[in-house]
Parts: C-alpha cells; sequence; structure tokens
C-alpha cells in the first residue's frame, strides 16, 4: 500500500489547478491549521478540502486533469464527505457543503446535518508563500474537537491555540504523565 504524503508544492499545485476550473475550495484539517500558522509545522497525509457541492462536475474534472482519479474507501464515506487520491502518494479528503438561502451552509445528510456560518470558512492561510482561503481558526478548533484526538491533533491544535489565544478543549488539556511526554494546557505543549 501506498504511503500517502501531500506535501506543500503538491497542495498548492492542487489549489491552483481547482481555482483555474472555477471551483471555490477551502483548505481544513491539518493544512488548514499550517495555513492559518503560515508555516508548515509537520509531514500531512492528506489535503482537506471543504467545497460547494455544486462545484463537484469540475472539481472533479479538475482533479482527473492531475491524475487524482479514483475514490479511496475510508470508514465513514458519505456523499458529503468521501477521499480521493492519485494512486500514489496524494490523497484529497473531500468535505461538500450547500449554501443555504440565509447565508449559512449545510453540511451532512437532510436528516442528520450541519448548519454552520459562511464565516467558518473565510479564515486566510499561507502554503508554500502562497496565499489560500483556509478555515477560521476558531471553527477548525471546533472541528478538530469532536472526535478522540489523534497524535496529528495533539501537534495542531494546541499550536493553534496558542497563536489565536484560543482555550484548549478538554480532550487536549490533560495527557497522562508519562517520562518524555507532553503536557499540554492553554498556552501550549511542555516537556513532563
Amino acid at each position: 500500500m501506498a504511503v500517502h504524503v501531500m506535501t506543500s508544492s503538491e497542495a498548492v499545485a492542487i489549489l491552483e489547478a481547482l481555482a483555474a476550473a472555477g471551483v471555490a475550495a477551502c483548505v481544513g484539517g491539518g493544512w488548514g491549521i499550517d495555513a492559518l500558522l503560515r508555516a508548515q509545522t509537520r509531514e500531512h497525509s492528506d489535503l482537506d478540502l471543504w467545497l460547494p457541492a455544486t462545484d463537484l462536475e469540475p472539481l472533479i474534472a479538475a482533479l482527473a486533469e492531475i491524475r487524482i482519479d479514483r475514490l479511496f474507501p475510508w470508514p465513514g464515506d458519505r456523499p458529503w464527505n468521501f477521499v480521493v487520491h492519485d494512486g500514489g502518494s496524494r490523497r484529497v479528503d473531500l468535505h461538500l457543503y450547500e449554501p443555504l438561502p440565509d447565508g449559512s451552509f449545510h453540511y451532512g445528510s437532510v436528516a442528520a446535518g450541519h448548519r454552520f456560518p459562511a464565516t467558518a470558512l473565510e479564515g486566510e492561510g499561507v502554503i508554500a508563500a502562497t496565499a489560500v482561503r483556509c478555515e477560521a481558526p476558531e471553527w477548525s478548533l471546533r472541528w478538530h474537537s469532536d472526535y478522540a484526538p489523534r497524535p496529528v491533533d495533539r501537534h495542531d491544535v494546541p499550536l493553534l491555540c496558542a497563536r489565536f489565544g484560543l482555550a484548549l478543549p478538554p480532550p487536549y488539556e490533560v495527557r497522562a504523565q508519562h517520562e518524555g511526554e507532553q503536557r499540554c494546557g492553554p498556552h501550549g505543549c511542555t516537556s513532563a
């Protein structure tokens, strides 16, 4: 099985290809946090993108042009959230939303979806010296708090909180204190 690595240059190339096709992509996930921090702080396995469901057709065509043209089965895939890849190292996690008449966005199923304000996707960041649209800091934090933290989240979230003066959510506040492990609190992480 291929190891998935999304470099900064590949992320920018994908975003540029989508912009050229008229796709209004917004960067989320780990690259979204690094974009907000304006620096790459770790290796990334994919590129998370938010986009309007109406952009699906030009999105698929643009991704196919750059050979990201295969579904990557992932637990919990849904029509509004699925992963595509190139058969090699590049993987893109797609999050499709629908704009609503009141200006907010709807993400998920009709029966159990989520509404959020358009401002949630109006963050400004930088990847490899290229300006990108990304999740707003407080919404990036909110979305990284909806599940049990993974090691990459324990890296990303304290940096996001420290940079933007946000309080660490409870799953990130306390960690088991073992020799050599970091302890995370509202002002970042320190070695135990």
